[in-house]
């Protein structure tokens, strides 16, 4: 194996400054001339392994100082230049390796101000939510990249779009599907627009879900994905294609500001239209209200997985003809929240979503089951919530499956139209229409319950506690 080459030129030449030693004199302890040490201080010269055990023994340097010093800098520094306020500052890789190693110091105080950034806007979003939650809304806003300014415009509205839901009907009568829906669209993409789709062995596609290739008119499906995705991909292939009228006016209502989000905004809307073709408005709200809700009847009767179930549950809000308004939270098993939507928009204020007490975190302990719960937030409002673990896309046999977890949640009024209502009830075991509820809060920064073991910030309303007699239970005291 070849031998790593070490570059470490402006660490030489910090030691020789800091020891007040001339090239020169340098070179002539190390016993080489000054322009080939030179060379080695402008990066043009790799040092050997004689010249690493020359400064060790002549100028008392450890071997470890002259290598790897910048690497947990480089990437602290490619972390500042990928926020969006920088993005358009991104230097290469090169560059930030010669900023961490010429300039150390500079590169450890760019990561600190950038963090320092970080906290204080982190702080201010906690702030701004607090406000809106007592009805003093504010225009705080810091820079933002276009998905995430696509994710909020659709949290904050209504999950349903009745031009998309209409249009969607119109193709569920020329299709025609009967009981092949995946048929049908097949068939009408080849029929119309000489579209064929192919499944293609993952080989093939290691890194995709679904390829169109254009000049051969194919559309390719990964094999790792499910029936049920593949019915989704292919729907939606087909929606984009043919509701590109309604699809472009209702992109032009969100009112995005760039070509990337609104390029990001179709791409959703066309997967709220697959959804809507695949679960026909009237026939899923009707089997909805029969099965109360029950999500796994549901995704029998339609041929779908349970995430597009649940997701097209909250859809249901047609005017005089509308289910029971819930609204969705999805997760990674990290804790990211990277999908929010609701009948009538996510309920920021109220519900929050970022508590680690809400049973989305705890059902990853056990995959594949569902965790019915009442939570209760400190001003008072009660939410019926149910979550489930969801399995991504087909893995090869040496590579980890993705999972994440999806959280169903509406107003706790609901509970006796939906069946997971009886649950809660049967949990309680205290009689008639008894529901013991978990309390939590919309997020550990703004939550003032005391004593909370699963804090895991202190909120940004109340100072600290520094009582060196006193420590509670929560990680994080305050007064």
């Amino acid at each position: 194996m070849a031998e790593q080459k070490i570059f470490a030129g402006p660490r030489i030449r910090r030691i020789r400054n800091a020891k007040g030693l001339t090239q020169t004199s340098m070179a002539e302890g190390l016993g080489i001339s000054p322009s080939y040490l030179n060379l080695i201080e402008r990066n043009q010269r790799p040092l050997t392994v004689q010249l690493i055990l020359k400064l060790a023994s002549v100028y008392k340097v450890e071997p470890d100082e002259l290598q790897g010093e910048a690497r947990g800098s480089i990437a602290a520094l490619k972390e500042a230049f990928s926020d969006p306020l920088l993005a358009g500052e991104l230097p290469g890789d090169q560059e930030l390796v010669e900023v961490a190693e010429a300039a150390p110091n500079a590169a450890a105080a760019i990561v600190k101000l950038y963090r320092a950034y970080r906290e204080q806007a982190e702080r201010l979003s906690d702030l701004n939510e607090l406000l809106a939650h007592e009805g003093r809304g504010t225009a705080l806003s810091g820079a933002r990249l276009p998905i995430d300014e696509v994710h909020e415009v659709f949290e904050r509205r209504a999950n349903h779009f009745t031009n998309i839901e209409e249009e969607a009907e119109a193709f569920t009568s020329v299709l025609d599907p009967g009981d092949d829906l995946f048929g049908a669209l097949k068939a009408w993409l080849k029929r119309e627009y000489g579209i064929v789709v192919k499944v293609l062995p993952v080989a093939t596609m290691p890194n995709w879900r679904r390829r169109y290739d254009r000049h051969s008119q194919r559309l390719f499906l990964s094999e790792r994905l499910s029936p049920f995705d593949q019915l989704r991909e292919v729907a939606m292939e087909a929606c984009l294609i043919r509701m590109t009228v309604a699809v472009a006016a209702e992109i032009q209502g969100l009112k995005l500001s760039s070509d990337e989000a609104r390029r990001l905004a179709r791409f959703e809307l066309g997967r709220y239209a697959a959804h809507a073709l695949m679960m026909p408005y009237q026939p899923f709200l009707a089997a909805a209200n029969r099965s109360r809700y029950d999500i796994d009847v549901l995704r029998s009767r339609f041929g779908v997985s349970f995430e597009q179930a649940a997701n097209r549950l909250t859809m249901l809000q047609r005017q005089g003809s509308a289910g029971v308004p819930f609204f969705m939270l999805e997760i990674d098993n990290a804790g990211h929240p990277f999908r929010k939507s609701g009948s009538l928009g996510f309920p920021h204020s109220r519900f929050g979503g970022g508590c680690p007490k809400l049973p989305v975190h705890a059902a990853f302990t056990q995959p594949g089951q569902i965790f019915v719960e009442a939570v209760e937030m400190p001003d008072g409002a009660e939410f019926l919530c149910l979550a489930r673990t969801l399995e991504g896309p087909q893995g090869a046999y040496n590579e980890r499956p993705r999972r994440t977890a999806l959280l169903l949640g509406c107003d706790i009024a609901f509970k006796d139209e939906v069946v997971y209502g009886a649950a809660l009830i049967a949990a309680a075991g205290k009689g008639q229409g008894a529901v013991v509820t978990t309390p939590v809060g919309a997020a550990c920064r703004l939550c003032e319950r005391p004593g909370c073991l699963s804090r895991a910030a202190p909120p940004v309303t109340r100072p600290l506690g520094l009582d060196e007699m006193v420590t509670g239970l929560s990680a994080f005291d305050f007064q």
